[in-house]
């Protein structure tokens, strides 16, 4: 049994400081830039003023340079890319687009809706995320869509009539050094952990009742219907 008293495993990182810079600038308008390094002694205090050396510019250039890369990680892949993404867009407010496979996926609903949480058959479904923000559309086939796919509304709940999402109060936290494949998956695990509740604006997304369908769904685990799918009259490229 672990030491209840026993708390460091809770403790983030400490960081003290360690050295300090201070720019000088002249009045006028030719200016000159001067600049003073400061060690810190153990209170924190600036000690040993001096100018700033050619070494310690170094490494602190060094430093930034290994922030600048560290922000390029973003949506890396770990390996080879895997063939369910479509395109990305690795910039410091970058896209991934992807699709995934009809499966069977784990469901929850709010109780004002009348159906069970439980397992169903979703669709095929094309994803078009950001570090913040998410869209989603189903495909009609498992084959691998190209720039001429025609999209169709997602039947589910939570989601506007252009296919964006609405995450309600779930928090999304998607690390800037994140791969695409933790990418990928931080979002599906948000949609479909997230409580499905009502349907936004006047859309209706199937052609029938949407919660009549995943009742039944739940129900028999059938697959799902793809007759009742309707188009959004976008094609893939739409997104690109």
């Amino acid at each position: 049994m672990n030491n209840v008293n026993d708390i460091t495993e809770n403790f983030g990182t400490l960081y003290r400081p360690k050295s300090a810079l201070v720019f000088y600038q002249t009045k006028g308008t030719n200016t000159d830039m001067y600049v003073e390094h400061f060690d810190m002694d153990k209170n924190g205090n600036p000690i040993n003023a001096h100018p700033l050396t050619v070494n310690e510019a170094k490494v602190l250039a060094k430093a930034l340079y290994t922030n600048k890369e560290k922000d390029k990680a973003f949506l890396k892949p770990k390996g080879i890319l895997p063939t369910n993404i479509l395109h990305i867009n690795p910039s410091e407010k970058g896209t991934v687009l992807w699709y995934t496979k009809s499966q069977e996926q784990q469901l929850y609903f709010v109780n004002g809706l009348g159906i069970p949480n439980g397992k169903a058959y979703v669709p095929p479904m094309l994803w078009y995320a950001s570090k913040n923000s998410l869209a989603v559309f189903a495909l009609t086939t498992d084959r691998r869509p190209k720039e001429n796919t025609p999209l169709y509304f997602a039947p589910f709940f939570n989601i506007y009539e252009d296919g964006k999402v609405c995450m309600g109060t779930v928090s999304i936290d998607i690390k800037n050094s994140a791969s695409v494949e933790e990418f990928i998956s931080a979002w599906e695990n948000y949609f479909f952990n997230s409580y499905f509740s009502h349907l936004l604006g006047k859309q209706n997304p199937i052609k029938g009742n949407c919660v009549s369908l995943w009742k039944k769904l739940i129900e028999t685990s059938e697959v799902f219907p793809k007759e009742t799918l309707k188009k959004n009259n976008k094609t893939l490229k739409n997104l690109l």
